[in-house]
C-alpha cells in the first residue's frame, strides 16, 4: 500500500513539473492555451497508457500507478480549467469560454480515444 502512494506520489510530481514548464513555454494570454494544450496531451497519453495495459504483456499494476495516476494526474489539470472558465465568465468572455469548453471536451476525447487506439 504505501508502495503505490509513493509511486503515485512521484509520478504526481514530475507531471506537476511538467505542466509549470508547459506554462512557461507557452506563456500567458487571454485564451488559456497552455491548460489546454496540457489537457489535450494529457488525454492523448493516457488513452497510450490505457491500451498499453490491455495488451497482453501491458503495464503493471505498479506502472499504471506512477504513469497514469501519477504523472498524467499531476500533469492535467480540472481545477485549472474551471477556474478560467470561471474568470472568463466574470469578465465577460461567453465565447472565449464556450469555444474553451468545446475544444477541451472535443479535443481531449479524441486525443484519449487517438491514443487507446494506437495499441488496438
Amino acid at each position: 500500500m504505501i508502495k503505490a502512494f509513493l509511486l503515485t506520489a512521484a509520478g504526481g510530481a514530475i507531471g506537476s513539473m511538467f505542466r509549470y514548464a508547459a506554462t512557461l513555454l507557452v506563456g500567458a494570454r487571454s485564451f488559456p492555451l497552455p491548460t489546454l494544450l496540457v489537457n489535450i496531451t494529457g488525454s492523448f497519453i493516457i488513452g497510450l497508457l490505457f491500451g498499453l495495459s490491455l495488451k497482453e504483456n501491458g503495464l503493471s499494476e505498479n506502472w499504471k500507478l506512477f504513469l497514469a495516476t501519477g504523472v498524467c494526474g499531476g500533469f492535467t489539470t480540472f481545477s485549472a480549467f474551471s477556474m478560467e472558465n470561471i474568470t472568463l465568465l466574470q469578465n465577460g468572455k461567453y465565447l472565449i469560454a464556450l469555444l474553451y469548453i468545446t475544444i477541451s471536451i472535443v479535443f481531449g476525447l479524441f486525443a484519449a480515444f487517438a491514443g487507446f487506439k494506437l495499441f488496438q
